[in-house]
């Protein structure tokens, strides 16, 4: 059995309030993985491109305002 398989198991056998804290725990979880991912590409430089790009168009009025 895989880890995975493992995970839903017990995640198919949580009561509806264990799902709720899972949940809640997931998404920080999830949130703070993704937050340091990003954060690892913009220090080596793999956002560079895309900010550039980004600030190319917004200097020739290819954006909108929020």
């Amino acid at each position: 059995m895989t880890n995975i398989d493992t995970v839903e198991r017990l995640v198919s056998e949580m009561t509806p309030a264990e799902l709720v804290e899972f949940r809640r725990w997931f998404a920080q979880f999830d949130a703070s993985a993704w937050d340091r991912e990003i954060e690892a590409d913009a220090a080596a430089g793999r956002l560079d491109e895309l900010a550039e790009r980004a600030l190319a168009a917004h200097s020739v009025g290819h954006t909108t305002k929020l």
